[in-house]
């Protein structure tokens, strides 16, 4: 799948549980202009559970700690087995440009988001774009 407003996954090779996906961050917002790879990996009971979802791409972020973990919570308890992966990247997507303060994995983030411009200094300063391979 791909092409949809930024976002785009497909399995890595021949092993359909591991997916990579890529989201760019969403106009208007300071996660504009950057792109991010993502990991997809998916239990033998998904659907009934949900994939563990990380960022490859170091994300400076509220919701995203420095190994790439992702606080969603529809990739926790809000899970349903009606996600599928288009619906995962949308949310974390939409996660980008309005994150939940309320429970940061990154405080440094959190503390920053309050001043839109320093915070977008800080995504362009911290933001490796992805390697072609």
């Amino acid at each position: 799948m791909s092409g949809e407003s930024g976002i785009s996954a497909f399995p890595e090779g021949d092993n359909i549980f591991c997916w990579k996906g890529t989201i760019t961050g969403s106009k208007d917002t300071v996660f504009e202009g950057t792109e991010y790879k993502l990991s997809l990996s998916f239990p033998n009971d998904y659907p009934f559970k949900p994939p563990k979802v990380k960022f490859e791409s170091s994300c400076f972020h509220p919701n995203v700690d420095v190994y790439g973990n992702i606080c969603l919570d529809i990739l926790q308890d809000k899970w349903s087995s009606a996600y599928d992966v288009r619906t995962i990247l949308l949310s974390i997507q939409s996660l980008l440009g309005e994150p939940n303060i309320s429970s940061p994995l990154n405080t440094q983030a959190a503390q920053l988001w309050s001043n839109q411009e320093e915070y977008r200094k800080m995504v362009e300063k911290l933001y490796k774009p992805p390697s072609a391979a």
